[in-house]
Protein backbone atom coordinates (compact mmCIF):
# COMPACT_ATOMS: atom_id res chain seq x y z
CA UNK A 1 0.00 0.00 0.00
CA UNK A 2 1.23 3.35 -0.95
CA UNK A 3 -1.04 5.62 0.41
CA UNK A 4 -0.83 6.08 4.49
CA UNK A 5 -3.23 5.96 6.78
CA UNK A 6 -3.26 6.13 10.01
CA UNK A 7 -6.21 5.96 13.20
CA UNK A 8 -6.17 8.95 15.70
CA UNK A 9 -9.06 8.09 17.86
CA UNK A 10 -12.63 6.25 18.03
CA UNK A 11 -15.86 6.29 19.26
CA UNK A 12 -17.77 3.57 18.83
CA UNK A 13 -17.52 2.92 14.89
CA UNK A 14 -16.56 6.13 14.00
CA UNK A 15 -13.14 7.00 13.23
CA UNK A 16 -11.29 10.04 13.19
CA UNK A 17 -8.18 9.57 10.87
CA UNK A 18 -5.74 10.92 8.54
CA UNK A 19 -4.34 9.80 4.49
CA UNK A 20 -1.39 10.66 3.61
CA UNK A 21 -1.30 11.89 -0.04
CA UNK A 22 1.42 13.39 -2.03
CA UNK A 23 0.18 16.44 -1.93
CA UNK A 24 -0.78 16.77 1.62
CA UNK A 25 -2.86 14.90 4.58
CA UNK A 26 -6.38 14.23 4.32
CA UNK A 27 -8.23 14.75 7.81
CA UNK A 28 -11.08 12.70 7.92
CA UNK A 29 -14.27 12.54 8.63
CA UNK A 30 -13.75 14.69 5.29
CA UNK A 31 -16.00 15.88 2.51
CA UNK A 32 -14.85 16.80 -0.58
CA UNK A 33 -15.96 19.27 -2.55
CA UNK A 34 -16.30 18.66 -6.29
CA UNK A 35 -14.81 20.23 -8.53
CA UNK A 36 -16.16 18.34 -11.99
CA UNK A 37 -14.29 20.07 -14.54
CA UNK A 38 -11.46 21.58 -12.55
CA UNK A 39 -13.13 24.11 -11.07
CA UNK A 40 -15.33 23.92 -8.05
CA UNK A 41 -17.90 26.15 -9.60
CA UNK A 42 -18.13 29.75 -8.63
CA UNK A 43 -15.37 29.62 -6.05
CA UNK A 44 -11.68 30.35 -6.41
CA UNK A 45 -9.30 27.80 -5.77
CA UNK A 46 -7.77 29.56 -2.76
CA UNK A 47 -11.32 30.73 -1.24
CA UNK A 48 -12.40 26.94 -1.39
CA UNK A 49 -9.29 26.18 0.71
CA UNK A 50 -10.04 29.32 3.53
CA UNK A 51 -13.68 27.53 3.35
CA UNK A 52 -11.44 24.55 5.34
CA UNK A 53 -10.79 21.84 2.68
CA UNK A 54 -7.81 20.61 2.34
CA UNK A 55 -8.97 18.00 -0.73
CA UNK A 56 -11.41 18.51 -3.83
CA UNK A 57 -12.91 16.06 -6.24
CA UNK A 58 -12.22 15.95 -10.12
CA UNK A 59 -14.18 13.76 -12.78
CA UNK A 60 -12.35 11.36 -15.36
CA UNK A 61 -14.36 11.27 -17.64
CA UNK A 62 -15.09 15.22 -18.12
CA UNK A 63 -11.73 16.11 -18.11
CA UNK A 64 -10.87 13.35 -20.52
CA UNK A 65 -13.31 15.17 -23.26
CA UNK A 66 -12.60 18.88 -22.27
CA UNK A 67 -9.83 20.01 -21.92
CA UNK A 68 -7.96 16.22 -22.37
CA UNK A 69 -5.95 14.03 -19.37
CA UNK A 70 -2.81 14.94 -22.13
CA UNK A 71 -3.04 18.47 -22.73
CA UNK A 72 -3.58 18.45 -18.81
CA UNK A 73 -0.19 16.63 -18.05
CA UNK A 74 1.68 18.46 -20.60
CA UNK A 75 0.93 21.41 -18.57
CA UNK A 76 1.81 19.93 -15.31
CA UNK A 77 -1.11 18.05 -13.97
CA UNK A 78 -4.47 18.88 -12.60
CA UNK A 79 -2.90 20.12 -9.32
CA UNK A 80 -0.88 22.84 -11.72
CA UNK A 81 -3.20 23.27 -13.75
CA UNK A 82 -6.25 24.53 -11.92
CA UNK A 83 -4.03 26.04 -8.95
CA UNK A 84 -5.08 23.56 -6.52
CA UNK A 85 -2.08 22.46 -4.34
CA UNK A 86 -3.68 20.16 -2.21
CA UNK A 87 -4.98 16.69 -2.63
CA UNK A 88 -7.14 15.12 -5.53
CA UNK A 89 -9.62 12.57 -6.00
CA UNK A 90 -10.76 11.65 -9.75
CA UNK A 91 -14.07 10.14 -10.10
CA UNK A 92 -13.00 6.94 -12.94
CA UNK A 93 -16.34 7.81 -14.62
CA UNK A 94 -18.93 4.58 -13.30
CA UNK A 95 -21.14 7.19 -12.58
CA UNK A 96 -21.37 8.73 -15.60
CA UNK A 97 -21.79 5.00 -17.18
CA UNK A 98 -25.02 5.11 -15.51
CA UNK A 99 -26.23 8.48 -16.22
CA UNK A 100 -25.50 8.87 -19.15
CA UNK A 101 -27.39 5.20 -20.55
CA UNK A 102 -28.54 7.07 -24.17
CA UNK A 103 -24.93 7.23 -25.00
CA UNK A 104 -23.50 4.62 -23.89
CA UNK A 105 -22.97 0.43 -24.54
CA UNK A 106 -21.84 -1.59 -22.40
CA UNK A 107 -19.17 -4.77 -22.75
CA UNK A 108 -16.55 -7.20 -21.12
CA UNK A 109 -13.62 -4.44 -22.46
CA UNK A 110 -15.33 -0.91 -21.31
CA UNK A 111 -17.84 1.58 -22.56
CA UNK A 112 -18.10 2.91 -25.53
CA UNK A 113 -20.29 5.92 -25.72
CA UNK A 114 -20.42 9.35 -28.04
CA UNK A 115 -19.30 12.83 -26.30
CA UNK A 116 -22.00 14.62 -24.67
CA UNK A 117 -20.24 17.37 -26.25
CA UNK A 118 -19.81 16.75 -30.11
CA UNK A 119 -20.95 13.10 -30.52
CA UNK A 120 -17.42 11.99 -30.69
CA UNK A 121 -16.94 8.05 -30.61
CA UNK A 122 -14.75 6.82 -27.08
CA UNK A 123 -14.34 4.05 -25.43
CA UNK A 124 -13.56 4.24 -21.80
CA UNK A 125 -11.83 0.75 -20.39
CA UNK A 126 -10.00 0.43 -16.58
CA UNK A 127 -6.79 0.64 -18.05
CA UNK A 128 -7.55 3.69 -20.14
CA UNK A 129 -9.47 5.49 -17.11
CA UNK A 130 -6.55 4.58 -14.84
CA UNK A 131 -4.69 6.16 -17.35
CA UNK A 132 -6.43 9.54 -17.42
CA UNK A 133 -6.32 9.69 -13.83
CA UNK A 134 -2.80 8.85 -13.70
CA UNK A 135 -1.95 11.91 -16.40
CA UNK A 136 -4.01 13.98 -14.30
CA UNK A 137 -1.79 13.38 -11.47
CA UNK A 138 -4.58 12.47 -8.84
CA UNK A 139 -3.28 11.64 -4.90
CA UNK A 140 -6.43 9.25 -4.87
CA UNK A 141 -7.60 7.37 -8.33
CA UNK A 142 -11.15 5.41 -8.25
CA UNK A 143 -11.18 1.84 -9.70
CA UNK A 144 -13.11 2.12 -13.09
CA UNK A 145 -16.76 0.21 -12.50
CA UNK A 146 -20.55 0.60 -13.61
CA UNK A 147 -22.45 2.06 -10.94
CA UNK A 148 -25.60 0.04 -10.63
CA UNK A 149 -29.04 1.94 -11.29
CA UNK A 150 -31.70 1.77 -8.97
CA UNK A 151 -33.97 -0.03 -8.91
CA UNK A 152 -32.42 -2.43 -9.99
CA UNK A 153 -33.52 -6.71 -9.78
CA UNK A 154 -31.19 -8.87 -7.56
CA UNK A 155 -29.92 -10.57 -10.99
CA UNK A 156 -29.29 -6.81 -12.58
CA UNK A 157 -27.51 -6.12 -9.64
CA UNK A 158 -25.53 -8.68 -9.52
CA UNK A 159 -24.47 -8.90 -13.11
CA UNK A 160 -23.20 -5.45 -12.83
CA UNK A 161 -21.64 -5.74 -9.84
CA UNK A 162 -19.74 -9.27 -10.99
CA UNK A 163 -18.66 -6.74 -13.94
CA UNK A 164 -17.34 -4.40 -11.83
CA UNK A 165 -15.31 -6.68 -9.57
CA UNK A 166 -13.60 -7.71 -13.06
CA UNK A 167 -12.80 -4.37 -13.99
CA UNK A 168 -11.50 -3.67 -10.32
CA UNK A 169 -9.07 -6.21 -10.60
CA UNK A 170 -7.79 -4.66 -14.43
CA UNK A 171 -7.62 -1.45 -12.64
CA UNK A 172 -5.40 -2.69 -10.00
CA UNK A 173 -3.19 -4.31 -12.71
CA UNK A 174 -2.92 -1.10 -14.49
CA UNK A 175 -2.50 1.31 -11.77
CA UNK A 176 1.40 2.20 -10.95
CA UNK A 177 1.97 2.33 -6.96
CA UNK A 178 4.05 5.09 -6.12
CA UNK A 179 4.11 6.87 -2.61
CA UNK A 180 1.92 9.21 -1.47
CA UNK A 181 -1.07 7.76 -4.53
CA UNK A 182 -3.68 5.24 -4.40
CA UNK A 183 -6.21 3.41 -5.84
CA UNK A 184 -9.32 2.74 -4.56
CA UNK A 185 -12.10 -0.09 -4.88
CA UNK A 186 -15.97 0.79 -5.35
CA UNK A 187 -18.23 -2.12 -3.76
CA UNK A 188 -21.48 -2.53 -5.71
CA UNK A 189 -24.75 -4.39 -4.96
CA UNK A 190 -27.40 -2.33 -4.91
CA UNK A 191 -29.22 -3.18 -2.23
CA UNK A 192 -28.80 -6.77 -1.78
CA UNK A 193 -26.54 -7.41 1.36
CA UNK A 194 -25.45 -10.86 -0.02
CA UNK A 195 -24.01 -8.75 -3.14
CA UNK A 196 -22.49 -5.77 -1.10
CA UNK A 197 -20.47 -8.34 1.14
CA UNK A 198 -19.85 -10.51 -2.35
CA UNK A 199 -18.23 -7.74 -3.38
CA UNK A 200 -16.55 -6.43 -0.45
CA UNK A 201 -14.84 -9.54 0.15
CA UNK A 202 -13.77 -9.47 -3.65
CA UNK A 203 -12.01 -5.91 -3.61
CA UNK A 204 -10.09 -7.31 -0.33
CA UNK A 205 -8.53 -10.22 -2.32
CA UNK A 206 -7.90 -7.86 -4.81
CA UNK A 207 -6.03 -5.14 -1.84
CA UNK A 208 -6.41 -1.29 -2.66
CA UNK A 209 -5.21 1.54 -0.96
CA UNK A 210 -8.86 2.54 0.32
CA UNK A 211 -12.92 0.81 -0.09
CA UNK A 212 -15.36 2.78 -1.48
CA UNK A 213 -18.91 2.22 -1.02
CA UNK A 214 -20.34 3.42 -4.42
CA UNK A 215 -24.38 3.08 -5.84
CA UNK A 216 -26.05 4.67 -3.16
CA UNK A 217 -27.52 8.04 -2.64
CA UNK A 218 -29.40 7.22 -6.09
CA UNK A 219 -33.47 6.98 -5.35
CA UNK A 220 -33.30 4.30 -2.37
CA UNK A 221 -33.74 6.31 0.42
CA UNK A 222 -31.96 7.11 3.46
CA UNK A 223 -33.45 3.70 5.25
CA UNK A 224 -32.32 1.56 2.44
CA UNK A 225 -29.13 2.83 2.35
CA UNK A 226 -28.39 3.30 5.93
CA UNK A 227 -29.13 -1.06 6.06
CA UNK A 228 -26.55 -1.35 3.45
CA UNK A 229 -24.11 0.74 5.07
CA UNK A 230 -24.67 -1.47 8.59
CA UNK A 231 -23.72 -4.47 6.77
CA UNK A 232 -21.45 -3.32 4.35
CA UNK A 233 -18.67 -1.43 6.35
CA UNK A 234 -17.82 -4.34 8.87
CA UNK A 235 -17.01 -6.65 6.04
CA UNK A 236 -13.95 -3.85 4.80
CA UNK A 237 -10.54 -3.52 5.99
CA UNK A 238 -10.77 -1.41 9.25
CA UNK A 239 -7.09 -0.54 8.13
CA UNK A 240 -7.66 1.36 5.45
CA UNK A 241 -10.05 4.63 4.36
CA UNK A 242 -13.59 4.01 3.69
CA UNK A 243 -15.27 6.27 0.99
CA UNK A 244 -19.64 7.01 0.69
CA UNK A 245 -19.57 8.21 -3.05
CA UNK A 246 -22.04 11.06 -4.20
CA UNK A 247 -23.52 11.35 -0.38
CA UNK A 248 -23.75 14.81 0.82
CA UNK A 249 -26.60 15.67 2.72
CA UNK A 250 -25.80 16.69 6.36
CA UNK A 251 -28.00 14.56 8.17
CA UNK A 252 -27.00 11.03 6.05
CA UNK A 253 -23.25 11.89 6.62
CA UNK A 254 -23.43 12.17 10.70
CA UNK A 255 -25.45 8.71 10.16
CA UNK A 256 -22.67 7.18 8.06
CA UNK A 257 -19.98 8.78 9.89
CA UNK A 258 -21.73 6.86 13.24
CA UNK A 259 -21.36 3.84 10.85
CA UNK A 260 -17.58 3.84 9.99
CA UNK A 261 -17.66 6.00 7.16
CA UNK A 262 -14.45 8.54 6.12
CA UNK A 263 -14.97 9.94 3.25
CA UNK A 264 -17.87 11.78 1.19
CA UNK A 265 -18.27 13.81 -1.92
CA UNK A 266 -21.23 15.81 -3.27
CA UNK A 267 -22.17 18.74 -5.47
CA UNK A 268 -25.29 19.36 -2.93
CA UNK A 269 -23.18 22.45 -1.27
CA UNK A 270 -21.99 23.96 -4.24
CA UNK A 271 -25.24 23.58 -6.51
CA UNK A 272 -27.64 24.25 -4.00
CA UNK A 273 -25.38 27.82 -3.29
CA UNK A 274 -26.39 28.52 -7.32
CA UNK A 275 -29.90 27.92 -6.67
CA UNK A 276 -30.52 30.19 -3.86
CA UNK A 277 -30.36 27.61 -0.81
CA UNK A 278 -28.62 27.89 1.91
CA UNK A 279 -27.43 24.94 4.63
CA UNK A 280 -27.70 26.67 8.42
CA UNK A 281 -27.64 24.85 12.16
CA UNK A 282 -31.43 25.13 11.63
CA UNK A 283 -31.83 23.40 7.96
CA UNK A 284 -32.15 24.55 4.72
CA UNK A 285 -33.60 28.30 3.58
CA UNK A 286 -34.20 29.10 0.54
CA UNK A 287 -33.57 32.60 -0.32
CA UNK A 288 -36.31 33.38 -3.14
CA UNK A 289 -38.68 33.07 -0.36
CA UNK A 290 -40.67 36.49 0.35
CA UNK A 291 -40.41 36.01 4.24
CA UNK A 292 -36.44 37.06 3.91
CA UNK A 293 -36.74 40.47 1.69
CA UNK A 294 -37.08 42.50 5.13
CA UNK A 295 -34.98 40.45 7.01
CA UNK A 296 -31.62 41.87 8.65
CA UNK A 297 -30.60 39.61 10.22
CA UNK A 298 -27.62 36.73 8.89
CA UNK A 299 -28.32 33.78 7.67
CA UNK A 300 -27.06 31.83 10.88
CA UNK A 301 -26.61 33.82 13.72
CA UNK A 302 -24.23 31.01 14.72
CA UNK A 303 -21.98 31.05 11.79
CA UNK A 304 -18.57 33.11 11.24
CA UNK A 305 -18.42 33.13 8.00
CA UNK A 306 -17.51 36.05 5.69
CA UNK A 307 -20.79 35.90 4.29
CA UNK A 308 -22.92 35.95 7.55
CA UNK A 309 -20.80 38.36 8.85
CA UNK A 310 -20.92 40.98 6.14
CA UNK A 311 -24.61 40.13 4.74
CA UNK A 312 -28.43 40.10 5.26
CA UNK A 313 -30.90 37.78 4.75
CA UNK A 314 -32.76 40.59 2.88
CA UNK A 315 -29.56 41.40 0.41
CA UNK A 316 -29.70 37.84 -0.26
CA UNK A 317 -32.96 37.71 -1.23
CA UNK A 318 -32.14 40.11 -3.29
CA UNK A 319 -29.69 38.57 -5.44
CA UNK A 320 -31.31 35.43 -5.45
CA UNK A 321 -34.23 37.51 -7.13
CA UNK A 322 -32.08 39.42 -9.17
CA UNK A 323 -30.53 36.82 -10.67
CA UNK A 324 -26.98 38.06 -9.76
CA UNK A 325 -24.14 36.01 -9.97
CA UNK A 326 -22.77 37.35 -6.35
CA UNK A 327 -25.69 35.52 -4.62
CA UNK A 328 -24.81 31.95 -6.07
CA UNK A 329 -20.62 33.02 -5.20
CA UNK A 330 -21.81 34.14 -1.79
CA UNK A 331 -24.19 30.98 -1.02
CA UNK A 332 -21.70 28.56 -2.33
CA UNK A 333 -19.11 30.34 0.12
CA UNK A 334 -21.49 29.78 2.85
CA UNK A 335 -22.40 26.57 2.26
CA UNK A 336 -18.96 24.99 2.33
CA UNK A 337 -18.28 26.90 5.55
CA UNK A 338 -21.14 24.81 6.79
CA UNK A 339 -19.79 21.51 5.64
CA UNK A 340 -16.06 22.32 6.28
CA UNK A 341 -17.19 23.28 10.18
CA UNK A 342 -19.58 20.04 10.43
CA UNK A 343 -16.59 17.82 9.51
CA UNK A 344 -14.53 19.99 11.93
CA UNK A 345 -17.29 19.46 14.57
CA UNK A 346 -17.38 15.40 13.61
CA UNK A 347 -13.20 15.38 13.87
CA UNK A 348 -13.75 16.89 17.54
CA UNK A 349 -16.87 14.64 18.63
CA UNK A 350 -14.86 11.46 17.74
CA UNK A 351 -11.51 12.73 19.66
CA UNK A 352 -13.27 13.46 22.49
CA UNK A 353 -15.57 10.44 22.59
CA UNK A 354 -18.79 12.33 22.45
CA UNK A 355 -20.20 11.82 19.17
CA UNK A 356 -23.44 10.59 20.57
CA UNK A 357 -23.75 13.97 22.25
CA UNK A 358 -23.24 15.50 18.81
CA UNK A 359 -25.53 13.53 16.89
CA UNK A 360 -28.44 14.48 19.30
CA UNK A 361 -27.42 17.92 19.47
CA UNK A 362 -27.35 18.23 15.52
CA UNK A 363 -30.75 16.53 15.25
CA UNK A 364 -32.59 19.04 17.68
CA UNK A 365 -31.32 22.02 15.62
CA UNK A 366 -31.99 20.64 12.37
CA UNK A 367 -35.43 19.12 14.21
CA UNK A 368 -36.28 22.78 14.91
CA UNK A 369 -36.12 24.43 11.67
CA UNK A 370 -35.65 27.99 10.28
CA UNK A 371 -37.62 30.17 12.23
CA UNK A 372 -38.89 33.72 11.18
CA UNK A 373 -38.44 37.05 12.98
CA UNK A 374 -41.45 37.76 14.87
Amino acid sequence: MSLEFSLIAEDGKARRGRIGTAHGPVDTPAFLPVGTAATVKAMRPEDVAATGFSTILANTYHLMLRPGAERVAALGGLHQFMNWPGPILTDSGGFQVMSLAKLRKISEEGVAFRSHLDGDKHLLTPERAIEIEHLLDADISMAFDECTPFPASEKEARLSMELSMRWAERSRRAFRDRQGYGLFGIDQGGVYPDLRLASARALTQIGFDGYALGGLAVGEGQEAMLKVLDETVPALPKDRPRYLMGVGRPDDMVAAVARGIDLFDCVLPTRSGRTSQAFTRFGTVNLRNARHQDDPRPLDESCACPVCARYSRAYLHHLARAGEILGGMLLTEHNLRYYGGLMEGLRGAIESGRLADFADAFARDQARGDIAPL
